[in-house]
């Protein structure tokens, strides 16, 4: 592993004193599991990254908060809360580990191999989050500032209170809040050519639909969102 380990720390630039931090944060739990002699020993079972999702999403958190705290002082809490919640979002974190390879690097066992892990944007997400444990781990929390800055460095760069809008979250966190179940998607329809396309969804919840359009699945449902929740609003005024 110590050439993974290399070609690693030179992709994400950050080179380890101690190793056995990247190797943690780089085995999933399958792989611990299938090389722990039948699961009996513990020690080895316990050696895999998600306790160091666990830290790493705290780390993460707060070097982004403070980031945008001090970038933009002018903004209100809420504003902040929303540019945070879009870098720190699993879409984002998996955008991320794409473009840095991660998934090659990874452990896994054979059935989670056998099934695409390492194309899985949860799971890019989740080890990304690991790797920043073991920077933290491995220095401090200046250094894994420094390094969550460096590596999300466009996305803070180009974050807006409107490009960090997720009517999709805001709605569910809105039912949720409500005691409403979830909502629930689904494309009514689609026009035009396999290259234009412009599709038409639908989003339901306990006591209403809303519905949107876009030029992408994703598009529509988000406009299906932003209109739910202007009815919800109606509702409520």
């Amino acid at each position: 592993m110590s050439e993974s380990f290399a070609k690693l720390e030179k992709i994400i630039d950050y080179s380890f004193q101690n190793k056995a931090l990247i190797g943690r944060a780089l085995t999933h739990r399958s792989f611990a599991y299938e090389n722990s002699a039948a699961g009996q020993d513990v020690e080895i079972r316990n050696l895999h990254n998600e306790t160091f999702e666990f830290v790493g999403d705290s780390v993460l958190g707060l070097a982004v908060a403070e980031h945008l705290f001090l970038k933009h002082p002018e903004l209100s809490e809420g504003d902040l809360t929303l540019m945070k919640h879009r870098i720190v979002s699993a879409e984002t974190l998996a955008k991320i580990g794409q473009k840095l390879n991660i998934g090659e690097f990874i452990r896994f066992g054979k059935g989670e191999e056998s099934t695409g892990g390492r194309r899985k944007d949860a799971l890019l997400a989740d080890t990304l989050e690991a790797i920043i444990a073991a920077v933290f781990f491995d220095s401090d929390y200046m250094t894994a500032g420094e390094f969550v800055r460096r590596i999300l460095r466009e996305e803070l760069q180009t974050v807006t209170p409107t490009s960090a809008l997720d009517y999709k979250t805001l709605l569910q966190e809105k039912l949720q809040a409500d005691k409403r179940s979830i909502p629930k998607y689904s494309v009514t329809k689609h026009e035009g050519p396999s290259h234009k396309r412009t599709f038409y969804v639908e989003v339901g919840w306990e006591t209403g639909t809303a519905q949107g359009i876009g030029k992408s699945i994703k598009a529509a449902e988000m406009k299906a969102a932003e209109k739910a929740l202007e009815k919800l609003a109606e509702n409520n005024a």
